[in-house]
């Protein structure tokens, strides 16, 4: 099919299979530019001197701002279009990895992550709810396989330019730019799926109301979105840490590596099993994320690289398991005007998961027993919050569960 088709309303150039290429490339970007700060925050703490609670408290600023960036607009573009929005995010991003490639201390990565966190969650939603327009069962995939796809790709990326290219606090941030900029081009460029309605403005107060034909699944998938997400978190502000402890090298390509392994594995992970029924998917995730877990703990304690890897790509399907199995059980259900919304709710249950835990381990690392008890506390809970997801999906019922199942894999 070509990229350029008859446009299906005046200003379309880009058909529905480019469009979505787009939407999907994204997400992919938008969450490889908030991995893209993991490698470097060794670089960053060697020049500037902080504690692990700094890398922790920066890290956990990205996540309020998305939520923040959710909460407030992410159901925004159900009422002014997801084009406004995407362009809006995109420019959001320009100027955060402006701020990164200028910061010259902690201040300046704050405000960095806000204003990428605020870009972020504003447009996660449009994305979302974007790519479920243009096609609910490639979107729902897309959905599901991007976040995965961009964590991983941040993280080699960037420890890959840490550890070989000059200027790395600044080179992986031009590069993000030009991406962005590109985006936009090519945003400008495909149709707008909505009509804009009225209650854009009452839409900005922050609301978690569920449309009735959401409320259920969404239940049974906040556990498991919030087990998952509190995993990746850890990685994300700890992971080069852990890598050294590990692996006993200090090489800065080791910083990005272990989520590299979790999120790449996601994303395989997701694809293979996307024709799959989503209840089956979020129950192996449960597994996947219990056993790889407690299988990486082991690896730590024995001080085995090869176990840890093999533990965090067992945990890597967890992760991207359990998200995709939260997300496909959800998102074919709400009306085409309540997707953003709903989805905007997902990404709120996401972040906490991510955000909270690993501030929470950033002190417990400085003032509790130090790294590797922490990585132990915290691994046992993600293991407990996986329990109480599992618990949590079978008390729901088996007949609505297949519902929901036949929903996700018949509606296009």
């Amino acid at each position: 099919m070509s990229l350029l088709t008859a446009p299906a309303h005046r200003g379309s150039v880009l058909s529905t299979t480019a469009s979505l290429g787009l939407l999907a490339s994204l997400v992919v970007t938008f969450l490889a530019a908030s991995a893209v700060p993991t490698p470097l925050y060794p670089v960053y703490q060697a020049e500037w001197g902080f504690s692990p609670i700094t890398t922790t408290v920066v890290f956990g600023v990205y996540a309020v701002a998305v939520l923040a960036g959710l909460l407030v607009l992410g159901r925004i573009s159900d009422h002014v279009g997801r084009r406004p929005v995407l362009l809006a995010g995109l420019l959001g991003q320009v100027v955060a990895m402006v701020v990164f490639a200028t910061a010259v201390g902690v201040p300046g990565l704050m405000v960095a992550r806000v204003v990428q966190g605020v870009a972020t969650g504003a447009a996660l939603g449009a994305v979302g709810a974007g790519l479920l327009d243009l096609d609910r069962r490639r979107g729902a995939v897309a959905n599901a396989v991007a976040p995965g796809l961009g964590t991983a790709s941040g993280a080699l990326v960037s420890s890959f330019v840490v550890q070989f290219l000059p200027a790395p606090t600044h080179l992986v941030y031009v590069a993000a730019v030009v991406v962005f900029v590109l985006q936009g081009v090519g945003v400008l460029l495909m149709r707008e799926t909505v009509t804009p309605v009225r209650g854009a403005v009452r839409s900005l107060v922050p609301e978690l109301s569920l449309p009735p034909s959401s409320r259920r699944a969404v239940l049974g998938a906040a556990p498991v979105l919030f087990a998952v997400w509190a995993l990746a978190g850890f990685y994300a502000a700890l992971g080069p840490a852990i890598m050294r402890v590990v692996t006993g090298s200090s090489t800065l390509l080791l910083g990005g590596l272990g989520l590299f392994v979790l999120a790449g594995v996601a994303a395989v992970a997701v694809y293979l099993l996307r024709d799959a029924d989503p209840r089956a998917v979020m129950e192996l995730g449960i597994g996947a994320l219990v056993v790889g877990v407690g299988t990486t703990l082991m690896g730590l304690d024995l001080g085995s690289p090869t176990v840890f890897f093999l533990g965090t790509a067992v945990a890597g399907v967890g992760f991207g398991s359990g998200f995709q199995g939260s997300i496909r059980s959800v998102m074919p259900l709400p009306l085409p005007h309540e997707r953003a919304g709903v989805l905007s709710v997902l990404y709120v249950v996401s972040y906490l998961g991510m955000g909270l835990p690993a501030v929470v381990a950033g002190v417990l690392v400085v003032r509790g027993g130090g790294l590797v008890e922490t990585a132990y506390q915290y691994g046992f809970a993600v293991i407990a919050l996986a329990l109480l997801a599992a618990a949590a999906t079978v008390r729901r019922s088996p007949r609505r569960a297949a519902n929901l199942g036949t929903s996700c894999l018949g509606e296009s």
